[in-house]
């Protein structure tokens, strides 16, 4: 009984991460300054279970990011079955794009060792997503062969580092 009891508490309790990660996404989309106690009353839990989660804001942060970052990693065969492959493509990249200014609108927060880490850690299941795309777009003849994944990620650099308003979306489109 006990057993059940503590499995229980470990499911809250990863339900609750997971509530407080979506919370503090959508938070930091609309401002990156938002603050751990708002993010905390948003998600209807004390600040207590978000520190106890999250026990500083760099923690948090790096969290979220992770977090979005591995979502969009495990999306790539949904997308696939939905779409064409390159619809499912720019789809993928438009969804990196927005988590990447993001994650540049949180500034110092991402120059630590910590979030360097963090940033390096997502690099290889990332390209390793690309990559799946990209043989996908061959196989589907919308892609030339012998495109590299981080020879893309690079050139989309660009894309995700245009502003998020009017004059940015029109560079995006060409």
């Amino acid at each position: 009984m006990r057993e059940q009891t503590r499995s229980m508490t470990r499911a809250d309790a990863l339900k609750n991460r997971e509530h407080i990660l979506q919370i503090a996404h959508d938070a930091f989309v609309e401002s990156g300054a938002t603050s751990l106690n708002e993010i905390a009353k948003r998600a209807g839990v004390g600040a207590g279970t978000l520190y106890r989660h999250f026990p500083t804001r760099e923690a948090l942060i790096l969290a979220v990011y992770r977090h979005d970052i591995e979502r969009l990693v495990t999306s790539v065969p949904e997308l696939l079955a939905r779409h064409t492959a390159v619809q499912a493509f720019r789809q993928w990249f438009a969804t990196l794009a927005g988590y990447i200014r993001v994650k540049h609108g949180l500034g110092d927060a991402l120059h630590s060792p910590a979030a360097q880490e963090a940033i390096q850690g997502t690099y290889a299941p990332v390209i390793a997503a690309l990559d799946e795309l990209i043989r996908a777009c061959v196989a589907e003849g919308s892609m030339r062969e012998g495109l590299r994944a981080a020879d893309i990620l690079l050139l989309m650099g660009f894309y995700w580092r245009a502003p998020a308003d009017a004059e940015g979306a029109s560079r995006r489109r060409g």
